[in-house]
């Protein structure tokens, strides 16, 4: 303990750091990244392969959207076909850290000497238990907008299948983004503020095709960027990925077990459907403005965070070396 407490001492910022190096130039980051999204497309194979053999043998036409893929398939089975891809990034994103920049995965995890399990644990959990009682009330204000949809044999698949597969998705985009991008940009930028808006923005981008954009309109957009802003900061005030991996694979799960709707990406065997008529307003907003600060609140007293300015704004110390 002794030994840890100085280690922190002596390196107070130590997480972007440790992607710099004389080597480490910004166009290795943008190799890395096209190898990521093609890997990510060639995980892509098996579901496209899948569609082409079903409309094929059923004789049915090919689909020409992205909701019509989702669709030709029992949805368990359409959440293996679409997880494939992200197994592919993965290794993708392993492969070019560990022989591209010659880092180890641990370096664009955390900046411990290992990975805390703790901080992902309690992260996931108090994620799960604010979207319970968050669920909850909207359920009891307003419950004509959903129907009990639970069947036994294909929820108990999807809880076996979702704890396994969804967890290596939001994994994956969390070592893309908050991980390998983020110390990408910080190796051109040299500060912290220019990595955590980019991530940001490109993360909340990523989200443009969803078809929540397209029902509820681009207001939606603030969730997504203000969620990417949420999981940069908890990062580089926390000195590693833990929390946002914790967060991010419960925000998914939960979801995913909880609720489903007609347009939503994803039709899980969930508990309840939402048959609402989609709407973007206050509850769009609210978790950015409200329960984001809130959460930020309990990890910094957890946590002890401090000189948020200069972890958030300052420039990268390029004197830490590896």
């Amino acid at each position: 303990m002794e030994f840890e407490f100085s280690f922190y001492l002596n390196f107070k910022f130590m997480f972007l750091e440790q992607g710099i190096k004389p080597e480490n130039k910004f166009w290795k980051y943008l190799l890395g990244s096209v190898f990521i999204i093609a890997a990510s497309f060639v995980g892509q194979i098996p579901i496209t392969a899948a569609v082409f053999y079903k409309a094929f043998s059923e004789k049915k036409a090919f689909p020409t959207t992205n909701e019509g893929v989702m669709k030709m398939f029992e949805s368990n089975t359409t959440l293996v076909l679409v997880m494939i891809s992200f197994l592919f990034a993965f290794a993708g994103i392993y492969f070019v850290v560990k022989f591209i920049h010659h880092q180890t995965l641990l370096s664009i995890t955390t900046s411990r000497p290992k990975v805390d399990w703790k901080r992902i644990w309690f992260s996931f959990f108090l994620w799960t238990f604010i979207s319970l009682i968050s669920f909850s009330i909207v359920y009891l204000n307003a419950p004509e907008k959903f129907v009990l949809s639970f069947k036994l044999v294909p929820f108990l698949i999807l809880v076996v299948l979702g704890s396994i597969l969804i967890p290596i998705q939001t994994s994956t985009e969390e070592y893309v983004f908050r991980g390998y991008l983020m110390q990408g940009f910080a190796s051109l930028a040299r500060n912290r503020w220019f990595p955590l808006v980019m991530t940001s923005v490109i993360f909340g981008s990523m989200h443009w095709f969803n078809p929540e954009v397209t029902k509820m309109g681009n207001i939606i957009m603030i969730y997504y960027i203000g969620t990417g802003l949420f999981l940069g900061i908890i990062t580089l005030m926390d000195e590693g990925m833990e929390l946002a991996l914790g967060f991010h694979a419960s925000n998914n799960l939960i979801g995913a077990l909880l609720l489903t709707s007609d347009w939503s990406v994803f039709q899980t065997n969930s508990i309840f459907r939402d048959i609402s008529e989609p709407s973007a307003g206050i509850d769009v907003i609210l978790p950015v403005v409200v329960i984001y600060p809130i959460l930020l609140f309990v990890f910094s007293k957890k946590y002890g965070w401090t000189n948020w300015k200069e972890k958030l704004t300052g420039d990268i110390n390029t004197e830490v070396k590896n």
